[in-house]
């Protein structure tokens, strides 16, 4: 089912990034809160980027054109960390310190050390900035209509009616909206970035589909599902004896924790590099054949409550926790719908209107007569189109929400264009079926559960290559 415009991970970033503040007004606004962290007495230190001025950053001298708060803001924000050109100052990693620590108390979830927990939101911080950086370099953009779009689904999915009425929800509940707004935009580009970076790339032969299949029945899964949590050191690429060393030492160190009675949430929240770490390092539920042969193997010695010991893989040192099972066995009848598309990319060239266009111009033509699987072949942009578009049977899951959405509304032999982050498609329902998971579906599941596996691995790789390539100076001092 080449090009199907798949749903992507769910394995994404809580928190956006953020560029360097450059405005002193922006500093201003923050001088209550800052005071509050440092403290009045708080010996001067550098300006992170002070406005334009003939004086060295290191002598420069209090404007006297500025108020006696404002000066104390530009001697107050420094820097933590500098990455490639961009800098984290001080104000940066306290804001973000401060929304961790009310998500994990949210949670319930015992808080690590200050000064561990400051380092680890510190390294996310940088991994977020060079995901931006790069991005920005290579054209991976979020236009306002496309946020408006996502930020609406949002509000829809929480069950508002409008995104004004979502607003102010979360402003009721002291969340700010143009910040939240701007996180959904970078977890878009990060989402982009992936896709074009990794998945687009991956490629699943029959044969691993065969041998996927082939353990699984060997090692007589039954269905089962799991809710796990995890800790995750990674391991540098190419890294020396003595990083791989250090490396499982830290994961030894964290297993010690737990072993002693430490709470998982709060180990992983201190120690895991992985995206959820700051979320206690919750995988929620997985399907047995969601869950990689290494780790699967190790889960079926456990019982809930229990923590394996710590298992290396080409991305680092993990150790799961088995909070629940629950059996999957159940046989489950679903709703199959035979349809095709034709897709028009939207890009830093083809703006939404334009696709739009070009679409609504397709359709006029397949209306007045036109063969639609000739013109997905001539003008499709996606895998299918040389299949006239045809996407095969597709099951509840296999698209992207919109994709799915708008395909359900379809008759058989109805049309409908529809919007979604690849693009502007238009769906075509041929026939639909009620059918249990068929030879086909299992070689399907197999497909997307051998392609999330390969996914993580290389995403894990590519960012590490990313940050190998980076220019990064640690500035991070103890505060006094």
């Amino acid at each position: 089912m080449t090009g199907l415009p798949v749903n992507p991970p769910r394995f994404c970033s809580d928190y956006g990034k953020k560029m360097m503040r450059t405005k002193m007004l922006l500093m201003c606004c923050g001088l209550i809160i800052m005071q509050t962290a440092y403290g009045a007495s708080t010996p001067p230190v550098k300006v992170a980027k002070a406005p334009p001025t003939t004086a060295s950053p290191d002598t420069q001298r209090p404007d006297p054109q500025l108020s006696s708060s404002q000066q104390q803001v530009a001697v107050i924000d420094s820097v933590v960390a500098v990455v490639n050109d961009d800098v984290i100052t001080r104000y940066e990693l306290d804001d973000r310190v401060r929304e961790v620590v009310k998500q994990l108390q949210k949670q319930d979830t015992p808080l690590p050390a200050a000064d561990v927990l400051e380092k680890q939101i510190l390294e996310r911080m940088i991994n977020d900035m060079l995901l931006a950086q790069f991005a920005k370099e290579t054209g991976v953009r979020v236009d306002d209509a496309q946020l408006n779009q996502a930020m609406t689904r949002i509000a829809q999915q929480n069950n508002f009616p409008s995104l004004a009425e979502f607003r102010t929800k979360l402003e009721a509940d002291g969340v700010n909206f143009n910040k939240f707004r701007e996180e959904i935009r970078d977890e878009i580009i990060s989402t982009r970035l992936r896709e074009r970076e990794i998945e687009s790339k991956i490629v699943i032969s029959d044969g691993e589909v065969d041998n996927y299949l082939a353990n699984k029945a060997r090692m007589g899964n039954t269905g089962e599902e799991y809710h796990l949590a995890h800790i995750l050191v990674v391991v540098p690429e190419q890294a020396s004896a003595e990083k791989i060393q250090a490396a499982r030492e830290r994961a030894e160190k964290a297993l010690g924790q737990l072993k002693g009675g430490a709470d998982f949430a709060q180990v992983a929240a201190g120690n895991s590099d992985a995206k959820d770490g700051l979320k206690g390092g919750d995988l929620g539920w997985l399907s047995g054949d969601r869950i990689p042969p290494l780790f699967a193997n190790e889960l079926q010695n456990l019982q809930p409550g229990q923590t394996t010991a710590v298992l290396r893989s080409p991305s680092g040192f993990h150790i799961l926790k088995l909070v629940e099972k629950r059996s999957g066995n159940a046989p489950v009848v679903i709703t199959q719908t035979h349809a095709r598309h034709i897709l028009i990319k939207t890009s830093e060239i083809v703006s939404e209107s334009e696709a739009k266009s070009r679409l609504m111009e397709i359709k006029q033509r397949i209306e007045g007569g036109a063969d639609f699987a000739e013109q997905a072949r001539r003008y499709s942009q996606d895998g299918s189109a040389q299949q006239g578009g045809d996407l095969d049977w597709v099951s509840p899951g296999q698209t992207v929400p919109e994709f799915e959405e708008a395909m359900n509304k379809l008759q058989p032999g109805q049309m409908a264009a529809v919007q979604t982050q690849f693009g502007w498609h238009l769906i075509q329902v041929l026939e639909r079926r009620n059918a249990d998971v068929s030879e086909q579906q299992k070689r399907q599941q197999a497909r997307v559960a051998i392609g999330t596996f390969k996914s993580d691995e290389q995403y894990q790789d590519w960012l590490r290559q990313l940050r190998d390539r980076a220019f990064v100076e640690y500035r991070l001092e103890e505060k006094k």
